[in-house]
């Protein structure tokens, strides 16, 4: 199963196409004699015997560790768990069985999660224990959290035995620092944009709840900002929707075999980094564009720690790019950037307008070092109003990991599509008692945990489902605004809805979310509109497009902005961690919290 898939052949016409390889040999992959029915009844018993032969086997070859997959395991875990207790019994090894992880149907992606699984748990555990070493050195004793892809906090000991949830474990954190940021500023819809050395990822926050996707594949391809689906291992577990593109900061710029001027994938790193930092470098970046139009101190970064050479930027782009293309190197650093701005704005566009999301009704949180040097230019071709750029852009990631909640989440399948209320009401019961169960272990009390239902829906017939928030109690007149809500959702996500067609109700879900203690920041009293005289270090020659030209424009220090001054463009805001661009017609108005808000 795990190695036939889906037969999905993500690049139909690439005739060099290869599928990913398999993460477990076939002369490790072992069968024993069991079977379970659809309806969860047992049609073979487990064959003990077979399993203690697959135990030795895993024995002599030294194996670390064990996912144990069986056929319709999801409605009926006994064969699973009676075969898990025998290995960690015969054999030192570490073992997962898909029915405790995923518990859904589809045989190929609950197989390929558990399979996963297994593979990272001898690495997650090691670097783990030795993290939790180097902590108790420093005389650090605190619990040790882990955040999840879903974008919630897990115990490091249960994250060495499902490492397969924090994956995508940083990526998610941005998204859940801009989703506490904006309701600390007051924001229910925005778009995230984190812009940082190698890429851009773009995230969707709704009545400032981030947007979770079940559909995600660990090694998968990307094109054009979307997943191509059955190019990487499919695991089913939340995690935060994003949609990333390879533009950053160290995003190289070169000139293919036709002669067209092409922006990544292929990234300069941090070593050597961009032609301008002066480590060896010499194939011209985004940054070395930004720096040869003005938009970055052309002296020195990091607060002075990073020393420019801005003549060496200048120099790549003129070997690499002007010389192939006849261009000056004004023109070929501004193509440089508009391609890749247009490479972010696809991203954005992925993330509200394909998601049936109008991104006007959103405002843009800039983040991570490069997001705010770039973000009106993507506001602006999304007709978006307001950009927040937050207190520390470069730092914001973190935000999200004193912010999250300890979150855990349990599922059963239904797989019907008449439900009968009391007893939904109380499968959800169930689960709600073993979520709550798990955050007491993670030290949560009782009175700081929230529950939260959901159902998995879909038209009888199709493939995939849509989740739908379930009511605090199931009745008849409450699961009819749950299919209701199926029907809005599919309409605006597909653009059509069927509301005389059956509809099947195929999973039921529990996701317990324990509040920690949450950072705090301290408002700052408003002071007049007018920035004091000394904020402004200097003045530069800044370039804001073909039609301004270079432009004289006020280079300001952020720390020395006091809440309630209004930056009018064109203006440069340069701080510790990264650089703001005000181009012409737009103003950046520094809020209570620090943050500016930017506005056409």
């Amino acid at each position: 199963i795990i190695v036939i898939g889906r037969q999905q052949r993500p690049e139909l016409y690439n005739i060099f196409f290869q599928k990913p390889r398999e993460l477990i040999k076939r002369k490790y992959r072992f069968e024993v004699e069991e079977r379970t029915g659809a309806d969860g009844k047992e049609i073979v018993p487990l064959n003990e015997e077979d399993v203690m032969r697959a135990s030795s086997k895993i024995k002599e070859e030294g194996i670390e560790a064990v996912a144990i997959c069986f056929l319709n395991s999801y409605t009926n875990p006994a064969h699973e768990i009676r075969a898990k207790s025998i290995i960690e019994r015969e054999c030192n090894v570490f073992v997962v069985a898909s029915s405790e992880i995923c518990p859904e149907y589809r045989e190929y992606e609950r197989f390929s999660t558990a399979v996963v699984n297994a593979v990272l748990m001898p690495i997650v555990s090691s670097y783990l224990r030795r993290l939790r070493e180097g902590l108790d050195e420093m005389g650090l004793k605190s619990p040790l959290l882990m955040m999840k892809s879903s974008g919630g906090l897990i115990s490091s000991q249960r994250a060495v035995r499902i490492p397969a949830a924090i994956i995508e474990s940083g990526p998610a954190a941005g998204v859940i620092a801009a989703a506490f940021y904006a309701e600390l500023i007051g924001l229910n819809n925005v778009l995230s944009f984190d812009m940082g050395g190698t890429t851009a990822k773009a995230g969707t926050i709704v009545n400032r709840t981030p947007e979770i996707t079940r559909e995600y594949e660990v090694g998968g391809k990307t094109h054009k900002g979307r997943l191509i689906k059955g190019s990487g291992y499919p695991v089913r577990f939340p995690f935060v929707d994003l949609a990333e593109c390879s533009a950053g900061g160290g995003t190289v710029a070169w000139v293919d075999e036709g002669g067209f001027l092409r922006v990544g994938p292929i990234s300069a790193g941090a070593d050597p980094g961009p032609a301008c930092y002066g480590r060896g470098g010499d194939r011209p970046t985004v940054t070395d564009a930004n720096v040869v139009l003005g938009r970055l101190n052309p002296k020195y970064l990091l607060g002075g720690k990073l020393k420019i050479h801005e003549e060496l930027a200048e120099k790549a782009i003129k070997e690499r790019i002007c010389e192939f293309l006849g261009l000056d190197l004004v023109e070929a650093a501004d193509g440089i950037i508009r391609i890749v701005n247009s490479e972010m704005s696809r991203i954005l566009r992925i993330m509200s307008v394909e998601r049936g999301l109008d991104p006007r009704e959103f405002a843009l949180m800039a983040f991570g070092g490069a997001g705010p040097m770039h973000a009106c230019y993507l506001a602006e071709e999304l007709s978006m109003k307001l950009i927040v750029v937050p207190l520390d852009p470069g730092l914001f990631s973190a935000w999200g990991l004193m912010a999250a909640d300890v979150t855990h989440e349990v599922s059963r399948p239904l797989m019907a599509t008449s439900v009968d209320p009391k007893l939904l009401e109380s499968t959800f019961n169930e689960l709600e008692v073993e979520a709550m169960r798990v955050l007491r272990e993670h030290g949560i009390e009782e009175d700081k945990i929230f529950l939260f239902r959901e159902l998995d829906l879909r038209y009888l017939g199709q493939s995939y489902e849509l989740q739908i928030s379930a009511p605090p109690k199931i009745d008849e007149k409450s699961l009819r605004t749950v299919v209701d809500s199926f029907h809005d959702k599919h309409q605006r996500m597909y653009g059509y809805s069927m509301r005389e067609e059956e509809v099947e109700f195929v999973n039921a879900r529990v996701r317990a979310a324990g509040r920690i203690i949450r950072p705090k920041i301290r408002r700052q009293p408003l002071q007049g509109a007018i920035p004091d005289k000394n904020s402004i270090i200097c003045f530069r020659e800044v370039y804001f497009g073909e039609k301004e030209g270079f432009i004289r424009t006020p280079v300001y220090i952020r720390e020395k902005l006091k809440a309630g001054n209004v930056v009018e463009g064109p203006a440069i805001i340069e701080q510790y961690d990264t650089t703001t661009v005000i181009p012409p017609g737009w103003n950046a108005r520094v809020d209570e919290f620090g943050s500016l808000r930017v506005m056409r």
